[in-house]
């Protein structure tokens, strides 16, 4: 299916969906790339802005007196010991941009106000025994101007859009997660980006939830130290990304990364897509079946309880699934790590990584040259804070890669 377009950036305005202009201006390319430089190692001084960038120590100083004005820099401690003045590094003012971010799921819907660094300020969650449009709708809409209310004036003009993630084709799988088709084919003939943008003051962006997440760690995660990446995230269906050489891989069809569909063998010895086995639905199935509530599973990502042998069970049989995955991966591609998040705690992410790297040790691994396992630092939240990314990057940072543009 086509990905959604995402409002292109102009050197002066951003144009929103529906044809109006923003007018809080687009940051001119050098600006971007000052502050794109600050983000990704976290301070940096005048020398070190030059030296990485390129640009002369004159042009430099221009811009960060310019950005520290605006707010949107500000000085850090000076860095004392070397021979002449000590040097101030810079480094992003938290409170200079804030953005929405909205998590739409086949359970739950999330919606919260993340700053210029990306730490969550605020947050509100909907539980759901399926989504539908109008219910939807109505709790972003509500939300965003809920949290706009306990904004002071200044802090509702530092707001730079709302981004959304959300499952591309939210009718599918209906049957799986217990929802009537007919319900849940009434998103057919929603344009959830347009809906929204009609409601909201704000530019709106729109990209695939399993790929926002993805994003997140890329960009406030692992990304930092991994280069290229494979991203698992267990959400009701499980959904990932790749990113290779620092830069999120969407494809030809923005579909790369999209690893549900892959074949993989379950215990009984049949191949199935990998989604049939490591998605939460499934251990949400078996609760059931064994005459457990499952809707905790639902209530908050962090805070499941211990459901004891069915969790152990899922882990293991979802444990296997990635391993199979991996290998098919790295048989493609050398990445430096796999990351594993999703919508549930630490412990229980923790526990399937463990499980995972076990799991290979039951393959013939010659030949394969397998990347570093590890858990994401994104955590539960990942979705919503790789969604409240997007308009930060459309005005003020030059990751394009994360801006998740659809085909023309």
């Amino acid at each position: 299916m086509p990905e959604e377009s995402v409002p292109a950036a102009s050197p002066a305005t951003i144009l929103d969906p529906s044809g109006g202009s923003n007018q809080v201006r687009v940051r001119a390319y050098n600006e971007r790339l000052v502050m794109s430089l600050v983000r990704r190692h976290g301070e940096l001084s005048k020398a070190e802005i030059a030296r990485r960038s390129g640009l002369s120590a004159q042009t430099v100083t221009v811009i960060m007196r310019a950005l520290e004005a605006d707010g949107l820099l500000m000085r850090g401690e000076p860095t004392r010991g070397r021979v002449g003045q000590p040097s101030t590094p810079m480094r992003l003012n938290p409170d200079a941009v804030y953005s929405f971010g909205v998590k739409i799921g086949r359970r739950s819907a999330e919606l919260a106000v993340m700053d210029f660094v990306g730490r969550v300020r605020l947050q509100v969650r909907r539980t759901y025994a399926y989504p539908m449009p109008d219910e939807v709708l109505a709790f972003i809409t509500d939300g965003i101007a809920e949290m706009e209310a306990g904004l002071d004036p200044g802090q509702r003009a530092r707001v730079a859009g709302i981004g959304i993630a959300a499952p591309f084709e939210l009718w599918n799988w209906a049957e799986e997660v217990g929802a009537p088709q007919r319900d849940m084919d009434t998103w057919r003939g929603v344009d959830l980006q347009r809906e929204i943008q009609a409601r909201v003051s704000h530019p709106v962006f729109l990209h695939n939830d399993a790929t926002s997440a993805c994003a997140a760690e890329l960009v406030f995660g692992l990304g930092q130290r991994y280069p290229d990446f494979i991203y698992f995230f267990i959400g009701s269906f499980i959904g990932g990304g790749v990113v290779l050489n620092s830069a999120l891989f969407s494809g030809r069809t923005g579909t790369a990364g999209a690893i549900g569909p892959l074949p993989v063998q379950g215990r009984d010895g049949r191949t199935v897509q990998l989604l049939k086995i490591a998605s939460i639905f499934v251990l949400e199935n078996r609760l059931r079946a064994g005459g457990i509530d499952p809707r905790p599973l639902w209530y908050s990502p962090d805070e499941w309880i211990d459901f004891g042998a069915p969790l152990e069970s899922w882990i293991q049989d979802t444990a296997a699934a990635l391993a199979q995955a991996l290998i098919a991966a790295a048989s493609v591609i050398d990445f430096s790590a796999a990351v594993i998040d999703g919508g549930f705690p630490a412990w229980v992410r923790e526990r399937i990584v463990m499980a995972t790297r076990a799991a290979l040790g039951e393959h013939d691994l010659q030949g394969v040259i397998m990347p570093e396992i590890l858990e994401g630092e994104a955590g539960s939240q990942a979705r919503t804070i790789g969604a409240a990314s997007l308009p930060l990057f459309a005005r003020y940072l030059l990751d394009q890669n994360v801006l998740f543009k659809g085909p023309a």
